[in-house]
């Protein structure tokens, strides 16, 4: 069955050895249409971030590029400007024609924490080709903040799919005029595009910038932070925001998006050379995210957005990013946010569930 494979399939997977690890597989870790991937115990800091490459292990790129061992079993510290490799519990031993990407989970993007999956043999970041059988990676290089990290942490996913299932505009179109995908008008171009909002309902409070030089982060501390001591507020007066070079920003799409539960959507950069700066974080939309049988009424996409060379004048309305929507195999048999403890269910402007409410 063409699709990407729901929560009752990885489960299947999981049961018939196509997903393996040493320790049992949580229920909290299988979401509706992927896989949450935990942290193993050892690390390594490397001196360059790098693929495997065709033919060639990861273990041997560590050889080359290690400059010490880390064991993470007490919780290790992974430092701002570096990058580290580390283990994952899970590995992969998938059947031909299921192939699999990965992404970093919400809160991960929303710590600026880049992780990325890497994979014997693999030519490119995040994507496990058709049939792997091999261990699992993750590169990950905190980027503004700090972070204190152990085993069975997860700070990415996975999501696995047989044949090609991705909408081209007119599929999408029709999807759209069935069951609204945005409130709005639907701009859609490879894609379902969404745009930044500067002009919020109430007050000027339009996003956060991060500081600079701030104290560490646990990462299972949850709703433990005051946000002032890691960010700035960034008001909009009259819809409009200059990005600062190198610096990390958290938006929100003027758009609420609705994924339908015979859906799944992943969240991509804007193609369009609309100026320097990117929304650089991918990440995943599970079906019924913002559907209103699970809890939502449509619920706005929080953009992390990074600053390149040039300081860049944001507009209010401007067009950041589009979601690529995928058919599943089939539906799940749980929405997002219905009966999962979800801390982005209907959100609108949010940091991460690591601070407390602003």
């Amino acid at each position: 069955m063409t699709g990407v494979m729901p929560c009752q399939a990885i489960r299947a997977m999981i049961a018939e050895g196509a997903i393996a690890t040493d320790r049992p597989i949580t229920d909290t870790q299988v979401q509706p249409a992927s896989l949450d991937l935990r942290l193993g115990r050892r690390a390594w800091r490397v001196r360059a971030s790098f693929l495997a490459g065709a033919g060639r292990p990861v273990a041997a790129r560590l050889d080359r590029f290690t400059m010490h061992e880390i064991d993470l079993s007490a919780g290790a510290v992974l430092e701002k400007g570096c990058v580290y490799v580390a283990e994952i519990e899970e590995r992969l031993a998938l059947p031909p024609g299921v192939s699999a990407v990965a992404n970093a989970k919400s809160s991960t993007g929303r710590l600026d924490l880049l992780t990325r999956a890497i994979t014997d043999g693999g030519t490119e970041f995040d994507r496990i080709p058709d049939g792997y059988a091999g261990p699992l990676y993750a590169e990950i290089c905190p980027r503004s903040f700090s972070v204190l990290v152990r085993p069975g942490m997860t700070l990415n996913q996975i999501r696995f799919r047989e044949g090609h299932a991705v909408l081209d505009d007119t599929a999408l179109r029709a999807l759209h005029a069935e069951s609204p995908l945005v409130t709005g008008e639907a701009v859609i171009s490879e894609g379902l595009g969404f745009s930044v909002d500067l002009r919020p309902a109430q007050g000027t409070l339009a996003g956060w910038r991060a500081k600079p030089h701030t104290g560490l982060i646990d990462l299972d501390r949850i709703g433990h932070y005051a946000p002032a001591d890691y960010w700035e507020e960034v008001h909009a007066e009259d819809g409009q925001i200059v990005l600062d070079p190198g610096a990390f920003y958290i938006l929100v799409s003027r758009e609420a998006v609705h994924i339908p539960p015979g859906y799944a959507a992943e969240m991509a950069p804007y193609l369009a050379m609309v100026g320097e700066f990117r929304v650089h974080y991918a990440g995943f939309f599970d079906p019924g995210f913002g559907h209103d049988a699970a809890g939502g009424a449509g619920a706005r996409g929080v953009l992390e957005v990074r600053c390149h060379e040039a300081p860049f004048a944001l507009e209010h309305g401007q067009v950041v990013g589009r979601l690529v929507y995928e058919r599943m195999a089939e539906p799940p048999d749980r929405l997002y946010g219905a009966g999962i403890a979800s801390n982005y269910q209907g959100q609108g402007l949010k940091l991460s569930k690591h601070f407390r409410a602003a």
